[in-house]
């Protein structure tokens, strides 16, 4: 950790091994996005795909990498990142491993919003993506104000978001139940969690969502890694703990809703991609950045995974993810019983 000066006279304080922990996980992104670019039933080069992107490509590369598969891969390396940095924010301010977006209620939330639209209404896709950002935001309010009491604690937060989940899933079967064969064939395609079909349309509202969130999270930075410490010490340190915290939550609950509405529910990346990074940095705090470079790596290799590893039979990466998630759940809480924290 060193203090950097600027030419303006600010100065912040940096974690050298951090830094490049996120310069090579974001690396690392990009080169899985352009090899997944690359991948399909016609093959590009990677560095054809390079050139592709700077103009130099024939005029079937040009169209298969930038109008084909592009946006596809841009999708997945926002939604990755979306998730990843949301669940180290719920993380840090549950104060717990397990408190990530899946597994507190708000994807189910999603879920059931994007389901109401598709089995009531019969909406198009870009309804179906509106309702599933409605209903991540409204789970999110529910929850933080039934987790309410003289405050919003970590345990309480996690315990609330829990139920909400098991009540949600319910509700998503209730729906799957009461629709229409087709409705229930094309709910139950979204409710994988695939990057198939995804377009431009997904991409800018992502990346506008993107530019709004992301530096009101890292503004928040800092007050957020004291509350990693507990409410009374981040009181003593002059945090204003509960404007923090709702400020924090609704923005990594606009992030997950609005990754969900894109790519359907993607399990698991929120749970694991901030726990890695943290891994790899070995700093405290909610390693913001690490964690959405990590998101997005594991998203795209992901995707790649489910078109390469299976043969003819591809996988929605939805399932690549929840099989590996679930066995890193399983993991953690062996890990976490171990350790007496559970």
């Amino acid at each position: 950790m060193k203090a950097v000066r600027t030419p303006g006279g600010y100065s912040f304080r940096a974690d050298t091994r951090s830094l490049v922990v996120v310069v090579a996980l974001l690396a690392a992104a990009l080169t899985a996005g352009v090899v997944l670019v690359g991948s399909g039933d016609f093959d590009i080069a990677p560095l054809d795909v390079v050139r592709t992107l700077f103009g130099s490509g024939t005029p079937q590369q040009d169209f298969i990498v930038n109008e084909l598969r592009l946006p596809r891969v841009l999708v997945g390396l926002l939604v990755g990142a979306a998730l990843g940095i949301s669940g180290a924010v719920f993380q840090s301010i549950s104060r717990n491993p397990l408190g990530s977006p899946d597994i507190i209620g708000f994807g189910q939330g999603s879920s059931v919003g994007a389901l109401v639209v598709i089995v009531w209404f019969g909406g198009s896709a870009t309804e179906v993506a509106v309702g599933a950002l409605l209903g991540g935001l409204a789970t999110g309010v529910a929850v933080y104000l039934l987790a309410w009491k003289k405050g919003v604690h970590g345990y309480r937060l996690v315990l609330v978001g829990i139920g909400a989940a098991a009540m949600l899933t319910a509700c998503i079967q209730y729906l799957l139940t009461k629709a229409q064969l087709v409705d229930a064939t094309r709910a139950m395609v979204w409710l994988t969690g695939s990057l198939d079909g995804r377009d431009w349309e997904q991409v800018w509202p992502l990346l506008a969502l993107f530019a709004v969130l992301l530096p009101v999270i890292l503004a928040y930075g800092r007050p957020l890694r004291m509350l990693e410490m507990g409410d009374d010490a981040a009181y003593a340190l002059g945090v204003p703990v509960q404007r923090t915290r709702t400020v924090l939550m609704l923005a990594a609950v606009l992030l997950n809703a609005a990754g969900t509405a894109a790519a359907g529910p993607i399990s698991f990346v929120a749970l694991t991609a901030p726990q890695l990074a943290r891994r790899l940095t070995k700093a405290t705090g909610p390693n913001i950045l690490a964690s959405g470079c990590m998101g997005a790596t594991l998203l795209v290799t992901a995707d790649w995974a489910s078109q390469r590893l299976f043969g003819e039979s591809k996988l929605p990466v939805g399932v690549v993810t929840g099989v590996v998630g679930g066995l890193y759940l399983l993991w953690l809480l062996v890990t976490e019983r171990k350790a007496g924290r559970i």
